[in-house]
C-alpha cells in the first residue's frame, strides 16, 4: 500500500494480504452450521405455521418486503380469491395467492454464480439483439432469474442471478454495501498523486468515490487490485478516467465473498447452502 512517497514500480504491492486467523477449536461448531440448523428450524415453523405474506411475495421474485407490504395494502394481492390487506397475513403451503389477478407459482429459489466474459451486456433482453447475460445461464432451470446488479459489456468477473427478490434488494442496498474487488488494468503507471487521490477518495458529479483498498499489482504500476462497496454505474472506470487513465481491462474478482476459484470465464454454478446463508446473514 503506498504511503506519502513515489510508487516503487520495481515492487508490486498487494492490499489484500491474508490476516493471521486463529485455529478454530474443531470440537466447536462451525459457524454456518450454526446457521443452517436455524434455517432449518425456520423452513419447519413455516411449513406448520405459514409465513408471511409480503415474504412470500419476495420470495417469489416479484418484489422486496417493503414493495410488497405497499402491494397488500393497496388491495392487488388475493389469498384463495379473497383480496387481503392485512399486513402480518400469513400463508400456508395450500393457499393459493394472486398478485394482480396472476396466481403466483411457488418457485423453488436458484442462486446462480457466473463468471462472465467480455462481450455481454447484463439485461434481461436486449432490443438490438445483442449477447446477454442471460444467454450465458439459459440452462440454469426454468425458474426466471435475475442479475444482481450489473457488469458492462467489456468488464469480466463475478455476476450473481437469484429469484430471490428480497436476497436481490439486500445485496444492492447502500446499507449493506456488499464488497467488491477488482483487477485494473490502465492504458499507463498510475502515479503517486493519482494513487494517493484515488486511496483519499475523489468527487465524481454524482458524489464522492471511497474505495476500501487500493494496490499495486504488477511492477510497471498498470496494473491495480481494488476493494470498493459502491455500487454505481460504471464506477470503477469513471473513477480513473476522472484522472486521464483508461482502464483497458476490469475483472471483478470477488462479490460479496464469493470468488472465481474453480470457475472458468463463461461458465456458471449454482451456490452452496452455505454460500447461501452467508449471504443472507451479510451486515
Amino acid at each position: 500500500m503506498h504511503k506519502k512517497k513515489s510508487p516503487n514500480h520495481n515492487k508490486p504491492k498487494s492490499g489484500f494480504k491474508k490476516k493471521n486467523v486463529k485455529a478454530k477449536n474443531t470440537a466447536e461448531t462451525p459457524e454456518y452450521d450454526i446457521k443452517k440448523l436455524k434455517s432449518e428450524e425456520v423452513k419447519q415453523k413455516e411449513l406448520k405455521e405459514g409465513i408471511r405474506l409480503n415474504k412470500f411475495i419476495a420470495n417469489a421474485g416479484i418484489s422486496s418486503r417493503r414493495e410488497a407490504d405497499q402491494h397488500i395494502s393497496e388491495g392487488k394481492v388475493k389469498v384463495n380469491g379473497k383480496v387481503v390487506t392485512e399486513l402480518g397475513f400469513k400463508v400456508k403451503p395450500s393457499d393459493e395467492v394472486a398478485f394482480e389477478g396472476k396466481p403466483i407459482k411457488r418457485e423453488k429459489l436458484v442462486y446462480v454464480l457466473l463468471n462472465k466474459p467480455k462481450g455481454f451486456i447484463t439485461t434481461m433482453d436486449d432490443p438490438k439483439g445483442r449477447k446477454t447475460v442471460m444467454d450465458l445461464v439459459a440452462a440454469a432451470g426454468q425458474e426466471r432469474i435475475y442479475p444482481v446488479g450489473r457488469l458492462d459489456r467489456n468488464t469480466t468477473g463475478l455476476l450473481l442471478f437469484t429469484n430471490d427478490g428480497e436476497l436481490a434488494k439486500k445485496l444492492t442496498h447502500p446499507k449493506h454495501k456488499a464488497a467488491k474487488i477488482y483487477q485494473v488494468e490502465l492504458d499507463k503507471p498510475i502515479t503517486e498523486e493519482d494513487f494517493l487521490k484515488i486511496e483519499e477518495g475523489i468527487s465524481l458529479e454524482d458524489g464522492e468515490v471511497k474505495v476500501d483498498k487500493i494496490a499495486i499489482l504488477s511492477p510497471d504500476a498498470k496494473k491495480l487490485g481494488l476493494e470498493i462497496r459502491i455500487g454505481r454505474n460504471r464506477i470503477v472506470r469513471r473513477t480513473f478516467e476522472h484522472l486521464g487513465y483508461e482502464v483497458v481491462k476490469l475483472d471483478r474478482t470477488t462479490f460479496a465473498g464469493l470468488t472465481k476459484k474453480d470457475l472458468p470465464r463463461g461458465k456458471w454454478r449454482f451456490l452452496k447452502q452455505k454460500e447461501v446463508i452467508n449471504l443472507k446473514h451479510l451486515r
